[in-house]
C-alpha cells in the first residue's frame, strides 16, 4: 500500500491503474473499527483499485465539538488498511483540502435541515461541511465506487442527493451498520465511553430493537411505535437529542410505518454523541 499526501501524487498513482478496472473510495476520518474494515473489505471484492481517504474535516464540527479530541492514529490505520490489501491510503494536510484562501462550499438543502441538520442540533452547517468536502474527495481521486456506512444514515443520503443533484459520476454504496457483540453501532466515539455509560449506550440499540418488535406485531402508528422506544431510552436515563421516524428514502415525517420507514435515534452519553437508527416496515 502506497500513503499520498497531495492532490498530484494521488492522481499520478491511479492514472496508470485505471485502465484495469473501477477505482473504489472509502472516504474516512480514522480511527478505523470494523464498521469502516468492512466498507473497505466490500470496496476489495468490487474494484480493481482501491483508494482509503483519512481526512479529519474540521469543516464538519461545529463550535464546542470534539474536533481537537477526535482520536487519531495514522500508524494504526495504516497498518489495518495494508492488511486489507487497499492500494492507496490518501492522507492529505489541511492545506491541501483546504489551500489558503478557501472560500467555497457546496450545501444540498432541505435534507440538511432535519434531524442532526436541526439548528438547534448540529445544524445544516454540519452537512454541508460533509459534502463540501465529499464533492471535493470525489474530484481528486475520480472513483468510479464511494462507499459508506448506513450509520450515518442522514448522511447517505444527502450524499445521493449530492451526487444525483449535481450529475457527478460516482455509485453509491451504502453498507449496513456494524455493531458491537452487544448490539451498540460501532463509531470512532466509542472510544469516549467507559464503564456505566457504555451501558447507558446500549439503550440505544435496544429502543431500535424495541420499535422493531412493535412493527413486527402490528403496530404502525408513530406515536405508539415511537413509544416503544421511548420507554428503552428512560428506562437507562438516557434523554435524546432526537427519536423520530422519517422517510428513508427522502426523510420526509412519517406519521405511520409505511413501507421503509427511517427510525433515527441521536443522545449524548457522556463525552460521546451517539446516533444510531434502523429502517423498519421494509417491505
Amino acid at each position: 500500500m502506497r500513503t499520498v499526501r497531495t492532490v498530484e501524487e494521488v492522481r499520478a498513482a491511479l492514472a496508470p491503474r485505471r485502465k484495469r478496472g473501477p477505482v473504489g473510495l472509502v472516504p474516512t476520518m480514522g480511527a478505523f473499527h470494523d464498521g469502516h474494515l468492512s466498507l473497505m473489505r466490500r470496496a476489495r471484492g468490487d474494484c480493481a483499485t482501491v483508494v482509503v481517504s483519512l481526512f479529519v474535516n474540521p469543516a464538519q464540527f461545529g463550535p464546542g465539538e470534539d474536533l481537537t479530541a477526535y482520536p487519531r492514529d495514522e500508524t494504526r490505520d495504516a497498518a489495518l488498511a495494508a492488511e486489507l490489501g487497499m492500494d492507496i491510503l490518501f492522507a492529505p494536510p489541511h492545506e491541501e483540502v483546504y489551500p489558503p484562501g478557501f472560500d467555497t462550499s457546496v450545501a444540498v438543502h432541505r435534507l440538511t435541515e432535519v434531524l442532526c441538520g436541526d439548528p438547534e442540533r448540529r445544524g445544516p452547517e454540519h452537512f454541508t461541511g460533509v459534502t463540501t468536502v465529499v464533492t471535493k474527495l470525489f474530484n481528486m481521486v475520480g472513483p468510479d465506487v464511494a462507499y459508506f456506512g448506513q450509520k450515518d444514515a442522514q448522511q447517505a443520503i444527502v450524499i445521493r442527493k449530492l451526487v444525483r443533484d449535481l450529475d457527478i459520476p460516482v455509485r453509491i454504496e451504502i453498507l449496513p451498520t456494524v455493531r458491537e457483540p452487544d448490539g451498540l453501532a460501532m463509531s470512532s466515539r466509542n472510544a469516549y465511553l467507559a464503564g456505566e455509560e457504555r451501558e447507558c449506550a446500549l439503550a440505544l440499540s435496544r429502543a431500535l430493537r424495541a420499535a422493531d418488535a412493535a412493527v413486527a406485531s402490528g403496530r404502525r402508528d408513530a406515536a405508539e411505535v415511537l413509544m416503544a422506544a421511548r420507554r428503552e431510552l428512560d428506562a437507562a436515563g438516557v434523554e435524546p437529542e432526537y427519536l423520530e421516524l422519517r422517510s428513508a428514502e427522502d426523510l420526509s415525517p412519517a406519521e405511520r410505518v409505511n413501507g421503509r420507514t427511517l427510525l433515527a435515534v441521536a443522545a449524548r452519553v457522556g463525552r460521546a454523541r451517539l446516533i444510531d437508527n434502523a429502517v423498519v416496515g421494509d417491505e
